[in-house]
């Protein structure tokens, strides 16, 4: 039985296997830590018409409702999230439960999110970028904890006609995220 624990949650339309996620999992293993990269059980709900706002409620609690049934299962003594974009709304589950977080381009307009990471208590880090619509730079940095921040990159923190400044983002985040778990 691992004693410390790390679950990638994906996005919804990206997977442990991506680069964001792919090299958070690599940071987490080489300072020891069991990484589990986690796939959606089932489709994640489609936007169907509904508000923004609405929608994203609903990802938040498809969410979190996978999200607790698997820390309802896990057994190691330390138990670290990382969540890319809806995944992220397991920030939730991480301020219940006091576990560190990094969330990767997480939805912090139109949503409750930012309330969700004033209540965690345990350190996380949070990544996006001034471009992508989802980021929001004010809240991000008055949440009080680590923040990596780049401009002109996607929502997938990356550059589609310039793949060369895409693994320069890729490599400064996976420095910052290597900081980061040094100290957990």
């Amino acid at each position: 039985m691992p004693e410390r624990v790390v679950l990638l949650l994906p996005g919804a339309g990206y997977s442990p296997q991506r680069p964001l996620l792919h090299f958070a999992g690599a940071v987490f293993a080489s300072h020891g830590w069991t990484v589990r990269e986690i796939h959606w059980p089932m489709r994640p709900p489609q936007r169907d018409g509904q508000n923004l706002t609405d929608w994203f409620t609903r990802l938040r609690a498809f969410t979190l409702t996978y999200v607790d049934q698997l820390l309802e299962q896990e057994t190691a003594s330390e138990i670290a999230l990382v969540g890319k974009s809806m995944g992220a709304f397991a920030a939730a589950a991480a301020a219940d439960r006091s576990l560190p977080g990094v969330w990767l381009t997480p939805i912090l307009r139109d949503t409750v999110l930012p309330a969700d990471l004033r209540r965690c208590r345990a350190p996380f880090l949070l990544a996006g970028s001034l471009t992508d619509p989802s980021w929001d730079s004010k809240t991000a940095h008055h949440l009080g904890h680590a923040v990596y921040e780049t401009t002109g990159a996607d929502h997938s923190l990356e550059f589609p006609a310039d793949p060369p400044a895409s693994t320069r983002v890729l490599h400064e985040l996976t420095t910052v995220m290597n900081d980061f778990v040094s100290r957990l």
